[in-house]
């Protein structure tokens, strides 16, 4: 049985009418003839953070900067734009199992500092909490009020469905307009998902959801850590585009929080239309090379692996 039992009643009716959507198109799909061609010109975004040596974040970068190519083959860029003004959807994932209870505190106030530096009127941020079962606790606002109040309403459970909640937040940003991210807090580990690895990076990978991991591990050399968590996160951050980062103190909760909302007001976006295709895999291969980069290098592009032509059927 999949996770999405788990969640509250609002979600539920937003993927309810979701079905309905796909079911009427399935429907109106099923009586055209079985001789229709159809061509996909759909748009592909792809967008790309660079960071230099330092890891800060490089501006002023032009279309003749990037070289995009899928499955190999080099791709016209058609739209490029630097710092997209599109809306930005957040969902911050918070996880709140036994093993976070000593620095959930310290997590949530990371946390609103965060908010309120990033949200502007036109975004929208979503809070989930996840332990045993992933909660949604605010749906997506602007409002600052709602977030801090849904903060405060953040408290401690048993296990960790941290699969379910990468899960469940790609669900929610699918729906959503313009760019999506998910910011996940958490110690690395997963003991009661409904979906696996594979899934839940699927299904990141098919809303577009740029994935930052926050790992917390307040002692390195604990015994019980869970290193194959840890090693999932760093690649589910990797494959959509995003970061990981291991913060073991308030401080380092801030210097996180800090370079991913830097990075957020630094992207680039690369948008092309697919050219002809040799390979029938669903999957398709992306890559960003910098061409003619300015002094000051070397630089690293920071991009989703790929993406799929098709829905999966979860």
């Amino acid at each position: 049985m999949k996770p999405w039992h788990l969640v509250t009643q609002h979600i539920l009716g937003a993927a309810f009418v979701f079905v309905l959507i796909v079911c009427s198109g399935a429907s109106l799909m099923a009586q055209e003839p079985e001789t229709t061609i159809k061509v996909d010109v759909k748009l592909v975004n792809v967008f790309v953070t660079v960071t230099d040596a330092h890891g800060a974040p490089v501006p002023n970068l032009q279309k003749g900067n990037f070289l995009l190519k899928e499955d190999g083959k080099e791709q016209k860029i058609a739209f490029f734009s630097r710092e997209s003004a599109l809306p930005l959807s957040i969902v911050l994932a918070v996880d709140t199992s036994l093993s976070t209870r000593k620095d959930l505190p310290l997590e949530l106030i990371s946390a609103r500092k965060f908010a309120h530096a990033i949200i502007r009127p036109q975004d929208g941020l979503a809070l989930y909490k996840f332990s045993e079962v992933v909660d949604q606790v605010v749906p997506f606002t602007s409002d600052l009020k709602k977030i801090d109040a849904g903060l405060d309403r953040v408290h401690n459970g048993a296990a960790t469905a941290l699969y379910d909640a990468i899960f469940l937040g790609s669900q929610a940003l699918d729906r959503r307009q313009g760019r999506k991210v998910m910011v996940v807090i958490t110690d690395g580990g997963d003991t009661v998902s409904q979906v696996d690895y594979k899934e839940a990076l699927r299904a990141a990978q098919e809303a577009e959801a740029i994935i930052y991991s926050i790992i917390i591990v307040p002692i390195e050399a604990d015994a019980g850590r869970d290193t194959g968590g840890e090693h999932a996160l760093v690649q589910v951050s990797n494959d959509t585009g995003g970061k990981y980062f291991y913060a073991t103190s308030l401080p380092q909760l801030d210097s996180a929080f800090q370079k991913i909302s830097d990075e957020l007001r630094t992207q680039y976006l690369l948008a092309y239309y697919p050219s002809e295709r040799y390979s029938d895999s669903e999957f398709r291969q992306l890559r960003v090379d910098l061409t003619n980069a300015p002094a000051g290098g070397p630089y690293q592009s920071h991009y989703r692996a790929g993406y799929y032509t098709r829905k999966g059927t979860f």
